[in-house]
């Protein structure tokens, strides 16, 4: 019987076997970091410089225009500061004869865009979302005022509404000596006349609102209304109304800023004189001009500030409450 002799190789003995432990020795210990000191940097200048711009430019300003609201100022040196406390706001609500105009005119203007302009945006999206032929031509043409600058839908209209030359006036045949139309200068008109325009422009902002919330309408729910025997009347009403409501909520939020912050479309047409007064006008004409009165005009922006908060703060509440839910 012969017996077998195994001899152990040093080196071969020194060799790990394959598997994990040969992949594991070649990883290096310690944390590995993904950013280069020149990646962070860049990061951080990235989201640095927007969030300092942002900080100077909204909350400073904002934070101290309410600190301005309580003081009086030409606006010349800041040892020029006094503090009045309330005055101002005082003088605001009792012996100001613009401000009371102002803010039914604001309100006026909210009216009217929630109840012209943004019923009409709703009917064009409904009858674009139903794929009709050159609905793309169709969504740019109503779109294109929301794209140009107010001040030269201002400029526009203003030739629309000229009392010798104007397209109104010529159609209608008010553009002869002794029958003008003043649309501008008349104090019971001008007002109407800057919403008809302001209305051209919120129509195609509202459609495009609405035409995003169609999209996501679930076509399941269409179909099942159509199986029940209901027409599109009913089935609008019914089924896709409903489903909207959180784009109507953003449409009334989005309303109501567009009403608050009218100014470009008046101050073009004739600077807020005239039956035309606003609260951003207000606020522009106490502080920029020869007699400025920056104290004053940061409580009108004071006042327009807490309007506003009024209405957003509800929203985001609303809004958070949801996501948290979800």
């Amino acid at each position: 019987m012969s017996t077998e002799t195994t001899t152990t190789n040093p080196e071969a003995a020194a060799v790990p076997p394959p598997g994990p432990a040969s992949v594991d020795s070649h990883v290096p210990h310690g944390h590995k970091r993904l950013l280069t000191r020149r990646d962070r940097i860049t990061l951080g200048l990235m989201a640095g410089l927007p969030t300092i711009l942002h900080i100077a430019l909204v909350w400073v300003t904002a934070l101290a225009s309410i600190a301005l609201a309580f003081t009086t100022w030409d606006g010349i040196g800041f040892d020029a500061i006094q503090w009045v406390g309330l005055q101002n706001f005082r003088e605001l609500f009792t012996q100001n004869p613009q401000f009371w105009p102002a803010v039914q005119h604001n309100v006026v203007w909210f009216v009217v865009l929630i109840l012209v302009p943004t019923p009409l945006g709703l009917f064009l999206a409904v009858q674009l979302d139903k794929k009709i032929r050159f609905s793309r031509v169709y969504q740019t043409a109503f779109f294109l005022p929301v794209v140009l600058s107010m001040a030269v839908i201002g400029f526009v209209w203003q030739l629309v509404y000229n009392p010798d030359t104007g397209l109104i006036n010529s159609v209608i045949e008010a553009n002869t000596p002794g029958h003008y139309i003043d649309w501008i200068g008349d104090p019971d008109l001008n007002l109407w006349a800057i919403l008809i325009a302001a209305s051209w422009r919120h129509t195609g902002y509202m459609m495009i609102l609405y035409l995003a919330g169609l999209k996501g309408v679930d076509p399941s729910l269409r179909e099942a209304s159509s199986l029940d025997g209901a027409n599109e009347w009913q089935t609008f009403k019914n089924v896709i109304f409903p489903v909207l409501r959180p784009t109507n909520t953003i449409v009334l939020v989005v309303t109501i800023i567009e009403s608050l912050r009218a100014f470009d479309l008046v101050y073009v047409f004739n600077g807020g004189a005239e039956g035309t007064e606003l609260l951003s006008i207000l606020v522009t004409n106490n502080i920029i001009g020869e007699s400025s009165r920056i104290g004053y005009g940061s409580a009108i922006a004071v006042v327009l500030l807490v309007i506003s908060l009024v209405v957003i703060v509800p929203y985001l509440v609303t809004t958070f409450r949801k996501e948290r839910r979800s």
